[in-house]
């Protein structure tokens, strides 16, 4: 971890910067045909405004997020939830690659207590490009984490100063400014120069942290797949699986004896959608829907993407102490 700066400010308590590289850190280098990662902790504090709050900004590491791997995210966790317990510090901003920045997110949301909010935030433009979104992102999420408003609605996207809860964002496009968006549930606020409206707050209940069960594969269902991927995972020694199921949350009636096999071997499988917005659930009486995934003794995951279940699993199989004990902490959170 690199040395701290501080960003003297606007009177009051100071917002805590955590700086991990991405877009937002990248600007163009000739030796390697393109950007990387070379902004770092007084860079930021540099760019900022007078009047802006008061920082204290370190950098953890300087990667793009698709290089992230789950002790990064999990370094990036434990330094937030330390810095949360700071007496003065009034919220927590972490700069990242946009890649993973929703699963990073909702990590956080989901173990992470308190009623200090955390923003994520990041950029689609480099440093070097006209139009760099970074500095105004930064400087948005540092305004949210500092706004008495925004306490009690955990982590949160915040992104071309639009507020997202942690749970329901995700990226949606690969070049756009505005590519984070919340289908089904919109942002929970916005900022609007230095003025922060904060909107409903998420309820949410905090899983105890015991680290991340790293044996939980995500399969995507396709038409026509077969069940292959699950019987590898399984035979791999998967201690959990999501099946990123179709519509609703169903699969083809081949895959039910894999599904069956997998729970008889104490594999924890649970169902997600490929779909972008809606419940898993269904009316549907025919095999692979609903109810015959219930009656294997699936998990449902009503609102989150593969990525963010996947996420969730592990924290809860990290957790829990037998399979009683995961049934209870999975339907709580």
């Amino acid at each position: 971890m690199s040395d701290v700066v501080i960003k003297e400010g606007a009177k009051g308590r100071r917002v805590a910067v955590v700086t991990t590289g991405g877009t937002i850190a990248m600007q163009h280098d000739d030796e390697a045909g393109g950007a990387i990662p070379q902004l770092g902790a007084a860079d930021f504090s540099e760019a900022l405004p007078a009047g802006a709050p008061a920082l204290q900004i370190e950098e953890i590491v300087n990667l793009p997020s698709s290089h992230f791997t789950l002790e990064v995210a999990e370094d990036i966790r434990n330094r937030v939830a330390a810095l949360v317990e700071e007496p003065e510090v009034t919220g927590v901003v972490v700069t990242h690659g946009t890649d993973t920045m929703e699963e990073t997110a909702y990590l956080i949301d989901l173990t992470v207590g308190g009623e200090k909010p955390v923003a994520l935030t990041g950029a689609m433009r480099t440093a070097s490009e006209v139009g760099y979104d970074g500095y105004a992102n930064l400087l948005a999420a540092a305004r949210v984490t500092a706004a008495p408003q925004a306490r009690g609605l955990g982590a949160v996207v915040v992104f071309n100063d639009e507020i997202h809860a942690a749970r329901w964002v995700t990226k949606t496009h690969t070049l756009s400014t505005a590519t984070f968006q919340s289908p089904g549930w919109g942002p929970i606020g916005r900022v609007e120069g230095s003025v922060v409206i904060a909107g409903r707050p998420t309820s949410r209940e905090v899983l105890p942290w015991r680290g991340l069960e790293r044996r939980v594969e995500l399969v995507k269902l396709t038409l026509g797949v077969g069940p292959e991927p699950l019987e590898d995972a399984v035979r791999r020694g998967a201690r959990g699986v999501v099946i990123e199921g179709l519509g609703g949350g169903r699969v083809p009636p081949w895959w039910l004896p894999v599904v069956e096999s997998a729970r008889r071997k104490g594999t924890a499988v649970v169902i997600a959608s490929r779909c972008p917005a809606g419940r898993v659930w269904d009316q549907y009486g025919y095999p692979g829907a609903y109810r015959s995934l219930r009656d294997l003794g699936c998990l449902f995951d009503e609102m989150l993407n593969g990525q963010k279940t996947r996420l969730k699993l592990m924290a809860v199989l990290a957790a829990a102490e037998s399979g009683e004990d995961l049934e209870t902490l999975w339907a709580r959170h």
